[in-house]
């Protein structure tokens, strides 16, 4: 009975998120860890700084990052509705360049070295969400 309770409920989520964003890719992916990595070295960050964590302020963080991914379900239907694959793609990176910016200053406030090659993407994807 719970094998089917799982397979039902997973069955569901999968399709919700289907019919929000679409069909899985690798830029979807690789903004999802963008923001689960921004989140980990943000608390880690806080964490080494001794700030100490604050519920209010990872209230805060998640409900900014739940808002990015409302924006992209939203590029991704008008995508939809223009016979289009700009919008959604385009949030994405003007979100993901944010991330990444946000992830590289965690890592300074950690004290840890960036590679040069990261900065170099970092700049590009930039640059691809303030063009589109």
């Amino acid at each position: 009975m719970n094998q089917i309770n799982f397979n039902m409920i997973s069955a569901v989520f999968g399709t919700m998120l289907t019919y929000a964003f679409g069909g899985w890719n690798e830029l979807m992916a690789l903004f999802l860890m963008a923001i689960l990595i921004d989140y980990l070295t943000g608390i880690a960050a806080s964490m080494k700084e001794q700030r100490g964590l604050n519920s209010q302020v990872g209230f805060w963080g998640l409900a900014r990052k739940g808002l990015m991914l409302l924006v992209i379900m939203l590029a991704h239907r008008m995508d939809l509705l223009f016979d289009t694959e700009l919008m959604m793609t385009a949030a994405i990176y003007f979100y993901l360049a944010n991330e990444l910016i946000s992830i590289t200053e965690n890592y300074g406030r950690l004290g840890l070295p960036l590679p040069s090659f990261l900065k170099q993407m970092i700049q590009i994807l930039r640059s691809k969400g303030e063009g589109l």
